[in-house]
């Protein structure tokens, strides 16, 4: 952000939208650098003049540009970072499941750098049976002490199915305990076996029967092997017992190397430490430093064989120890941990949850995500040729010509005390060109791959609490109160206010998704109503627009300018991501409505302000418009079948199906803002006749209303707002909120305008802060699904590990960097893909729908 469109009063615009007035000091008119602070001096407060201190030059060096090239920069670092990381420790993420991790606040483990998914029964035997259906084996192997015959269970325990009275003796058959203490549970449909041996040390027994194992070729199997030694108890764990234990443990390498060879995993589980205040008596002998002295020992045998040791294990534990029953039984809560990780381990690769990125591997890339990156290679091999060319017409002594708006950077930069060679200018191309556009546009698409469809940065699950979602939020609405300012504006809901009403309104959202609370129902159906006071604002402004100008110039140019702006950065990534247009559900969502918006308004005939005047008639078709309008989303509503019928048939069908060829997904989100944007050009509608008919005046600072009136229309509008309020915390049930929402969504949402305009001195200010941010309102949604949160937002992007908050920081700073920087491309590009002529807009869209035939013939649309 620029930070002197923040501190000075109107600013110049972000992005190409908006037109810039009177400027900050030291900042021009069209945002460049004034040459007073480079230069020579400043104004002072009493008129006079003083040279720029370092703390001017150094404010404006504040700005967005500066801010992308930092931001730049830290990407750069972590590649290498993480390039070092890979190189060193290799990409395989099971490492990091088994290794390191921590506790969140909702006391569940967060392996280090991946993501793990909650398994639960059937999800467990969904795994299980996808195997078995290929004819794989699924088999486990539990060795060890009590510690292990617990894990056992509680592993058996998640497969176990609710059994009628007549299958239990069944069942006790196939779990049936040997004299030993063994056991074995089996599950043929499944073709699954887990088994339990009981051992406490090392005998020439448990290697003859490790032997027996390989020798009946399981491949693919798990074994969980962990004991100490049969003295332990004793205390007396001297430096010839460790010896001894160190060469019992020797003798197993041989047996692990021959299972792991089969492609079987072999996992060493540390002993766990003891709360030794709680120790029964006959525990009593036992210390701490003696267990960590064998867990050293086995780490030093087990660290260069093929087995792996199961490092997160004793965390989970050692974490968990103030609630060790008896002082040394690791309580449920962690052996259900462990046996998650167990399951993640063994089923996330097959399963593909999104959730679950520990041990699965990369997702294949496509054909078409060849050629999309190879195009985008193309034009970053053009303009680095430009720039070759340029730099030999240099040496040669060739004049170059440098466009204005590059050289007055050239020029703002040396008044700042920056030198630029004339070497770099020549190198330098103009950066408005959609050439060099696409170029960079293609190096952030290479970041979103890399950060979203590769192993190379770590990812890790999202973690709600109420201080992690209520905190954020209260220190952006500070700095959004912070950076206030008077708005050249004094109309209701005038370009400012809806600039910085979907600035905040997107700024909740991210942190919503960020911290995860969909899970808590009242901020769910908040959260439900912001997006659709977005969409409430998108049938509002384009009515207004209608409205006011009643349609001059091309109105098929403006729709396409708008559809284009909304769909640019998403196709592209559909391409570039290999996911589906609906994935990015809030797109097509917009899309559609402002397909209905501009075909309802474009309908004859167009009504405005000066038509109305000319012919009161057309009150009646706007009339007509609106309820036409309601009735034909009543009528796909009340039909699902019919609501299906129009959305599956080909080819658009593409467009509102998932991968899944669902689109159940489509129908939720549609039905939820049904009524939405016709809401807003209704109420856009009534607030403009009032407006006409003199019922208030917004052209001054004074407030909209009498004193009175206005004390009983605030009175209402609080009214609004807390009835929405008091109905998402006494709604119960999801479905039910959702279905009360669709109807009363309006209530809410003018009862916020109100509150926000009724008064001229709110009216007449607005948070440069929040506004700055709803200009990029659009691509900060889309963008937060590849490079602020991961895995297709179900998990939140690492790129400095152990350091929670201080990642949020970096990874938010990046990604909204790209995302403005997003914005200002598409500003770029938008002329040339929609001119003003409606003659060569057509010729672009057919040869849009030309180069969309081979992609939607490998899709199955025709």
């Amino acid at each position: 952000m620029e930070l002197r469109e923040l501190r000075g009063g109107n600013g110049g615009s972000v992005g190409g939208i908006g037109a810039a007035t009177t400027g900050t000091p030291g900042v021009s008119v069209n945002g460049a650098p004034s040459p007073e602070l480079g230069g020579i001096c400043i104004g002072g407060a009493a008129g006079g003049q003083r040279m720029p201190t370092r703390a001017d030059i150094f404010m404006e060096q504040l700005n967005a540009t500066n801010a992308k090239k930092v931001a730049l920069l830290l990407v750069l670092g972590f590649i290498v970072y993480h390039g070092l990381l890979n190189w060193k420790y290799g990409s395989d993420s099971c490492q990091w499941l088994l290794s390191k991790g921590r506790f969140k606040g909702d006391n569940e483990w967060q392996p280090y750098g991946c993501m793990v998914h909650k398994y639960s029964l059937t999800d467990t035997r969904r795994c299980l049976r996808y195997l078995a259906f290929f004819d794989n084996k699924n088999n486990f192997v539990f060795i060890g002490d009590e510690s292990i015959r617990l894990l056992y269970e509680r592993f058996v325990e998640q497969l176990r199915l609710p059994l009628a009275a007549d299958e239990m003796a069944d069942e006790e058959d196939n779990n049936a305990s040997v004299t030993d203490g063994s056991a074995r549970f089996e599950d043929k449909k499944l073709h699954m076996l887990a088994q339990y041996i009981r051992a406490e040390e090392v005998s020439p027994s448990l290697v003859e029967q490790l032997y027996r194992l390989e020798s009946e070729k399981q491949l693919s199997s798990v074994y969980v092997v962990g004991f100490t030694y049969a003295g332990l108890l004793a205390g007396n764990t001297t430096d010839d017992v460790l010896r001894q234990y160190a060469a019992n443990l020797t003798l197993l390498v041989a047996p692990f190397h021959r299972l792991v060879a089969q492609t079987s995993r072999v996992l060493w589980k540390l002993a766990d430490r003891v709360d030794e205040e709680k120790l029964p008596a006959h525990w009593k002998l036992l210390q701490n430093e003696q267990i960590d002295r064998l867990n050293h020992v086995a780490r030093g045998v087990f660290r260069y064989t093929e087995a792996s040791v199961w490092e997160s294990a004793w965390h989970i534990a050692n974490g968990l120890l103030d609630n060790a029953i008896d002082g040394h039984q690791l309580c449920a809560h962690g052996q259900r941990l462990e046996v998650q990780l167990l399951w993640n381990m063994y089923c996330n690769d097959y399963m593909n949850y999104n959730d679950g990125t520990c041990c699965s591997s990369s997702e294949p890339y496509t054909t078409l995500q060849i050629v999309a990156y190879a195009l985008f290679g193309v034009c970053m091999a053009l303009v680095c040729g430009m720039c070759l060319r340029r730099w030999v017409l240099h040496l040669r002594g060739q004049t170059l010509y440098v466009p204005l708006q590059q050289q007055q950077s050239y020029d703002g930069g040396r008044a700042g005390g920056g030198s630029p060679s004339n070497a770099l200018s020549a190198l330098i191309t103009d950066y408005g060109t959609p050439m060099v556009a696409l170029s960079l546009l293609g190096l952030i698409l290479a970041y979103f791959y890399l950060c979203d469809r590769t192993n190379f940065f770590m990812k890790e699950n999202k973690y709600y609490s109420e201080f992690s979602f209520w905190i954020p939020v209260g220190y952006v609405f500070a700095l959004g109160l912070f950076f206030t300012e008077d708005s050249r504006f004094t109309k209701v809901l005038n370009r400012d206010q809806t600039d910085e009403l979907r600035g905040w309104i997107l700024l909740v959202v991210l942190i919503y998704y960020m911290t995860g609370a969909q899970r808590v129902l009242p901020i769910h159906m908040h959260i439900k109503l912001l997006i659709s006071g977005y969409f409430f604002l998108t049938g509002y402004t384009h009515f207004t627009h209608m409205w006011q100008t009643g349609g001059s110039g091309s109105l098929f140019v403006r729709f396409f300018q708008a559809m284009f702006r909304a769909n640019f950065l998403s196709v592209l990534l559909c391409f570039c991501m290999n996911r589906p247009y609906q994935f990015y559900y809030f797109v097509p969502l917009l899309s559609f409505w402002l397909c209905i918006v501009y075909f309802v308004l474009a309908l004859p005939p167009r009504i405005s302000s000066a038509s109305v005047d000319a012919n009161p008639l057309h009150y009646l078709y706007l009339v007509c418009k609106c309820i036409g309008c309601l009735g034909g989303i009543t009528v796909l509503f009340m039909s699902e079948v019919f609501f299906e019928r129009i959305f599956v048939t080909r080819p658009w069908k593409a467009l509102f199906v998932t991968t899944d060829d669902d689109l159940h997904e489509w129908w939720h989100q549609w039905k939820l803002d049904r009524y939405t944007v016709a809401f807003g050009m209704i109420y856009a509608a009534c607030f403009h006749i009032a407006q006409k008919y003199n019922v208030f005046d917004d052209n001054n600072h004074g407030n909209l209303f009498s004193r009175r009136t206005s004390i009983s229309v605030t009175l209402l509008a609080l009214l609004g707002v807390g009835v929405y309020t008091s109905f998402s915390f006494l709604c119960r049930n999801v479905q039910n909120c959702e279905e009360i929402h669709s109807y009363i969504l309006f209530i809410p949402i003018v009862g916020y305008v109100v509150l926000r305009n009724i008064s001229g001195i709110l009216r007449t200010r607005y948070s440069a802060f929040f506004a700055w941010f709803g200009r990029i309102s659009l691509e900060l949604f889309v963008c937060q699904y590849h490079i602020w949160l991961a895995a297709d937002r179900h998990g939140v992007l690492v790129l400095l590990p152990g350091f929670p908050t201080l990642n949020m920081i970096i990874t938010s700073f990046i990604f909204v960097c790209a995302s403005h920087e997003v914005h200002r491309l598409t500003q770029i590009l938008l002329p040339y893909a929609v001119p003003s002529d409606w003659r060569l807009v057509m010729r672009n869209f057919v040869i849009f729908l030309i180069v969309l035939i081979p992609v939607a013939r490998s899709d199955g649309m025709f």
